[in-house]
């Protein structure tokens, strides 16, 4: 869906004449083609689903603000997610929430659904809630759901198997607790233990069994490539471009002509290099730098100019935003754009002339920026280099001089010196840096874990880190002293309660610290403790202190960098939201102003952000999947492990050389009877004192592993006496790692990001 057909359905459905009716009534009213009108539906569902309009039960679309409006006070709109026992919490959407409901800093309480009145809603529906009155046995604010608005999705991934001669089908994870009846699955030829996508008839609910009908066989359980497709259908990636995408992307390679740079800085005669992972597929950045005479730098940041080859209002342009980014699986990327783009046309390869988009800055001695501009330009890249390849010649200049030639070698040494500046430049300004190890998953040729590897952030990481967040930034304060409204990378500051909460925390731990508010403070806390026992638990503790970072075109700035603007602009291959940032660098270069409001952006900022979580959880329950598959031939195996979160029933825990993450149930914790300090946060023994905390370095066992419930149980490794805290802290040794912060290149630190 193009953004201009977005903003007429809205602007259409929030018109103070609309009257509600069915999105084939809005298509006419629209005048639409007749390959808009054919998917008008989608579009609606998609609109509904950010939040931004309703669509009812009936299939009448209606928007939010009058729902809001009309809606009694005790009636809450919100999303609703369903635990396995089968009672949920429906999160209220901004401005549908009773002031009731609303903590002390303004954020919006969960609202607590027992589950004889959920209804047959699950995870992820938009739903409408009237509040009861609060019992005692029950927590918090609760509610009966009495409609659902708009379902997540009707399809979902299980495993098939039958018993006393019924089909059925048990749904991966805790969505559904029982299995749900499919009726007769002969016409597709599925077989018991068979990986299936179900499509709900009848979903479950207290008073009636769920039904569906199989409409993919994916495969056996266990059959390599079944687990990615799985997860690939249960987040609905898309996974194949359409023709009319994939014949533009033909269109635009037949007409690329590499000699024509009319109208293009040419810098094809630099000194540019690439310097990427060592299994990188695209690259959309490289990197030039001349010392000047006076001590000052010129730094040249040339990105892949997406731009030219991807046109608003095309086929590739609605199926670039609707995919919003690239998704990086354990075994496969899923692109934003064609590869013979992505590849192909924008890849910066060495050795060919590329069209780019180049920010050139200049520095002083000290790295403080004094000028940027920014030019249409084409590059030739006479190296590419991968950070292990830059890491050995940083080890051994000397004969890394001689592999490389003088040229490459002379630009290395430069940017190290200006990187190392310009990091510690930072760091006085205020940015925060919090060190944690990021742990990835070795695959063989069929897509098993065969080990694991920690992921060092070398210097040079830091080098290309350094030199994306300066382009960033510069592009941000650019288009910002313009007075465009852009869509702008965000982090905004912690609550005062999360920073409350961190304060309470660490007194508990009897760590001295000052007031929070200060990010000063805040690194200061992370240096003191880096190297001491508790360092874990106190970066786990600040991290979890600080906001998810999304896009929006609000002026809020990024908390954790201490940048007022700042944007992405670095990977648009691979970003949509870095597409829209070239393109309002392209209008104001025409002296042309652009066309998107501001309230464009804030839909585009909304959209990006959630495709960019669907992305990170798809990654990250794909990992957890290979990782559950590993460890169910191996129970008792033992490893070291981090506590990462501790309640009342349990401590959740994740392995240091392999990232496995599982519960420590309380009754597993055998050597005394432990409760649950809520002031303390942590597990303590009444008899012997020793607690568990956060951060906390134990030795576990694989107990039990769950593949269709996605769930594993730890449990203290035998022999060995449980690591939790005594009087005396103890010394732990903390793996390698370093989180930076966000570049707009991926990174350990998304939470930052």
């Amino acid at each position: 869906m193009s953004a201009e057909l977005r903003q007429r359905i809205l602007d259409l459905v929030n018109s103070p004449d609309y009257q509600p009716a069915k999105p084939r009534v809005i298509a006419r009213r629209l005048n639409l083609t007749a390959e808009q009108a054919e998917g008008i539906k989608r579009s609606i569902k998609r609109l509904a689903r950010e939040g931004l309009l309703v669509y009812g039960g009936n299939r009448v679309v209606l928007p939010m603000k009058s729902v809001a409006a009309s809606a009694p006070r005790n009636r809450i709109i919100g999303v609703f997610h369903r635990t396995q026992k089968g009672y949920g919490f429906v999160r209220p959407r901004p401005g549908t929430a009773a002031a009731a409901l609303k903590e002390r800093d303004g954020a919006i309480r969960d609202i607590y659904i027992p589950a004889k009145r959920a209804g047959d809603a699950s995870t992820g529906d938009v739903v409408v809630v009237e509040l009861l009155r609060r019992r005692r046995d029950e927590p918090g604010v609760r509610g009966e759901i009495i409609e659902i608005i708009e379902r997540q999705t009707q399809r979902f991934v299980g495993t098939y198997f039958e018993r006393g001669g019924a089909a059925l089908v048990q749904v991966d994870g805790t969505v559904f607790a029982a299995p749900i009846a499919v009726g007769d699955p002969g016409a597709k030829g599925v077989r018991p233990e068979d990986k299936v996508v179900v499509e709900m008839l009848r979903f479950p609910s207290p008073v009636q069994e769920g039904e569906g009908v199989i409409v993919e066989v994916l495969g056996p359980r266990g059959k390599p490539g079944v687990d990615t497709l799985s997860i690939i259908r249960e987040f609905d990636l898309p996974d194949e471009f359409p023709n009319d995408a994939l014949d533009e992307a033909r269109a635009a390679a037949a007409a690329f002509d590499e000699n024509d740079l009319s109208g293009r800085l040419d810098l094809t005669g630099a000194t540019v290099i690439t310097i990427d992972p060592i299994d990188a597929r695209d690259f959309d950045d490289a990197i030039s730098l001349e010392k000047l005479d006076d001590g000052r730098w010129r730094l040249g940041v040339h990105i892949a100019d997406v731009s030219h080859f991807v046109r608003p209002r095309t086929a590739l342009d609605r199926e670039a935003y609707a995919r919003g980014t690239s998704v990086y699986l354990p075994d496969r990327v899923l692109p934003m754009l064609p590869e013979t783009i992505s590849n192909g046309l924008a890849s910066l390869q060495p050795e060919k002339v590329r069209y780019t988009k180049s920010a050139l800055m200049e520095f002083t001695a000290e790295g403080l920026r004094t000028d940027a501009t920014f030019h249409h330009s084409a590059i030739r890249s006479c190296k590419r280099l991968s950070y292990e390849q830059v890491d050995e010649y940083l080890a051994n200049r000397a004969a890394g001089r001689r592999r490389l030639g003088r040229p490459v070698a002379d630009l290395l040494d430069r940017m190290v010196e200006l990187a190392m500046v310009l990091r510690a430049r930072r760091r006085r300004l205020g940015a925060l840096e919090i060190n944690m190890p990021e742990v990835k998953i070795d695959l063989d040729a069929q897509g098993r874990i065969n080990g694991a590897h920690v992921v060092e952030n070398t210097v040079s990481h830091q080098i290309i880190e350094e030199f994306m967040l300066a382009a960033n930034g510069a592009v941000a304060e650019f288009l910002d002293q313009k007075g465009v409204p852009f869509l702008r990378r965000i982090h905004a500051a912690p609550s005062p309660v999360k920073l409350q909460a961190l304060s309470e925390f660490l007194k508990a731990l009897r760590l001295k610290h000052d007031r929070l508010e200060s990010r000063f403070e805040l690194q200061r806390l992370l240096d003191e403790f880096a190297d001491k026992p508790e360092r874990h638990a106190v970066h786990f503790a600040v991290l979890r202190s600080l906001q998810q970072a999304y896009y929006g075109p609000e002026e809020i700035g990024h908390y954790a960098l201490a940048i007022e603007h700042y944007c992405h602009f670095t990977s648009p291959i691979r970003r949509y939201p870095d597409l829209t940032i070239h393109r309002t660098l392209d209008a104001v270069l025409r002296g042309a102003p652009p066309r998107t409001d501001f309230d464009q952006l804030v839909v585009a900022g909304q959209h990006c952000s959630q495709r960019e979580r669907r992305a990170e959880e798809a990654e990250r329950d794909l990992t957890k999947l290979k990782l559950l598959s590993y460890l169910s031939n191996r129970i008792g195996e033992e490893m070291d492990a981090l506590v990462t979160g501790v309640e009342p029933f349990g401590l959740f825990v994740q392995g240091i050389a392999l990232p496995a993450e599982g519960l420590v149930r309380v009754e597993a914790l055998t050597d005394d009877y432990y409760v649950f300090d809520r002031d303390g946060h942590c597990l303590a023994g009444r008899r012997s004192g020793r607690t568990f905390r956060l951060g906390d370095r134990l030795r576990v066992a694989v107990a039990r592993v769950d593949l269709e419930r996605r769930a594993l149980d730890f449990r203290l490794a035998q022999g060995k006496a449980p690591q939790g805290r005594s009087s005396k802290p103890r010394p732990a040794p903390a793996p390698k790692g370093y989180v930076p912060p966000n570049s707009g290149r991926r990174s350990p630190g998304r939470r930052m990001k």
